[in-house]
């Protein structure tokens, strides 16, 4: 059995991307040797194939090249998933600021996000990680492999930068801005 024609079976049946781990444990080979053969085969498919391999959200999957779009689309004819604003406001928060709880996410809105995170928890592109140590054990929320596959993205890494840095994102939702300057009370005058 070539483990090339072997990559190629797996990968097209999987309904995530695979590692190069998972994909050399299911046939018996070399971490190595996987690596090597999914390069071949990424460049195979590149010059003979409508399809292509792309590493995306920590995995490597076998999906249509982009332009045949259109024409795929018009023979599935799938159901578009639109995030509402409000959605994609939460996920924004969730995705920058992970590790993060509801009240958290409701301070950086100013409304309450409960039905938002329900919605992105029902769609799986976030899921809860655990409880933060504080007063009520709140649940801490990040993003799953699902979002950085919807966003095709290969690691959070790959997130656009927002323009500012880490320790203004960091700051979002805290009551004092950071290096924020304080003015100076106006001075008592006596009558």
């Amino acid at each position: 059995m070539s483990v090339l024609k072997a990559l190629e079976a797996l990968l097209f049946v999987a309904e995530t991307p695979a590692t190069a781990e998972e994909l050399a444990t299911a046939i018996g080979v070399p971490i190595f040797e996987v690596e090597d053969s999914l390069e071949k085969l990424g460049g195979r498919l590149t010059h003979t194939s409508s399809l292509q391999l792309v590493r995306i959200a920590g995995g490597y999957q076998i999906c249509t090249k982009p332009e045949y779009a259109d024409i795929v689309t018009k023979f599935l004819q799938p159901q578009k998933h639109k995030l509402s604003r409000s959605l994609m406001e939460v996920l924004a928060i969730v995705a920058y600021k992970q590790p993060v709880t509801m009240s958290e996410i409701d301070e950086v809105r100013g409304v309450q996000s409960d039905y938002g995170l329900k919605q992105l928890v029902e769609k799986r592109l976030v899921c809860e990680l655990g409880r933060k140590a504080a007063p009520g054990r709140p649940v801490l929320y990040g993003t799953t492999q699902q979002f950085l596959h919807v966003f095709n993205l290969e690691s959070l890494a790959d997130l656009p930068d927002l323009g500012f840095g880490r320790a203004a994102l960091d700051a979002v939702g805290t009551h004092l801005p950071p290096d924020q300057p304080t003015l100076p009370l106006p001075e008592e005058t006596t009558v």
